[in-house]
This record gives structure tokens, C-alpha cells and sequence, in this order.
């Protein structure tokens, strides 16, 4: 399944190779105060591929908190949060928003909340790689 994903204005883009097609989508609502107050919730496939595209650079604000160990890709036209990524051991992890998909059936997502409070950064970036999406391309079209 190839997913698109993008920011209201289209700004900042994805397309998420999802192999095979998932019977289900897991959607992580994380219970931390900016995804809450973002709405955000979150997916990913360790297996999958990610690629994503920004139209303009000058466009996209870059929010860490708390551990600074993930950047969240705010679009600073349209406010929404499509994609948050994590540079670890010099490989780029992601996970995406998919209340920013376009093309997927609700009916797979199977929807839970996920609390990391109490978890050190050394155990946060060992999460991450065990599932987030390992393979990620971040181009600007026109950066």
C-alpha cells in the first residue's frame, strides 16, 4: 500500500511504502501536552519506506521539547504536523500523523493511547529504532 500524507496547504508531503497491505494501521495517540493539543496521532511501519518532500523550507518550523531528540515538522502556513523524525547513530527515523493521510480507509486504524512519561532518552531512542520507519527521505523541491 503506498500512503499519502501531506499538511493542509500541502506544504510538507509524505508517501509511506506499507508492505504488505496492513490488515491494520496501529495509531498511536500520544498523551504528551503537543500532541494532544495538535491532535496528533501517530503511525509507523519499521518496514516501510518514507519519503518526504517540502515545497518550501523557509515554511517549515522544527519543534523539539523535553529530550530535544525528535523534531517535530510544523508547517508554519497551515499549523499542522504531518511528520516528526529522529536522527539516531546518523540514520533518520520518522513516524506520521494519519490524521494527515489522504488516501487510507479509518476503518484500519486500530486506535490507543501511548504514554512515554519516565522513559530516559537512552530508552526513547532505542524505541524508536525498534519501530519507527528506518528508511526515510527528506527532500525540499525547492530547499
Amino acid at each position: 500500500m503506498l500512503i499519502h500524507g501531506s499538511c493542509h496547504c500541502g506544504n510538507i508531503a509524505f508517501s509511506l511504502s506499507w508492505e504488505p497491505d496492513p490488515g491494520e494501521i496501529p495509531a498511536r495517540a500520544c498523551g504528551c501536552s503537543f500532541c494532544t493539543r495538535h491532535g496528533a496521532v501517530w503511525t509507523s511501519n519499521p518496514d516501510g519506506r518514507l519519503a518526504i518532500t517540502i515545497d518550501d523550507e523557509a515554511l517549515v518550523s522544527r519543534y523539539a521539547f523535553a529530550t530535544a531528540t525528535a523534531e517535530f515538522l510544523v508547517c508554519a502556513r497551515c499549523g499542522v504536523v504531518p511528520v516528526v523524525t529522529s536522527m539516531i547513530d546518523d540514520r533518520l527515523y520518522a513516524v506520521v500523523n494519519i490524521n494527515t493521510f489522504q488516501n487510507v480507509d479509518p476503518s484500519l486504524f486500530r486506535r490507543g493511547p501511548a504514554s512515554f512519561e519516565g522513559e530516559d532518552a537512552e530508552a526513547r531512542l532505542a524505541r524508536r529504532k525498534r519501530h519507527w520507519i528506518a528508511d526515510v527521505d527528506c527532500a525540499g523541491r525547492n530547499a
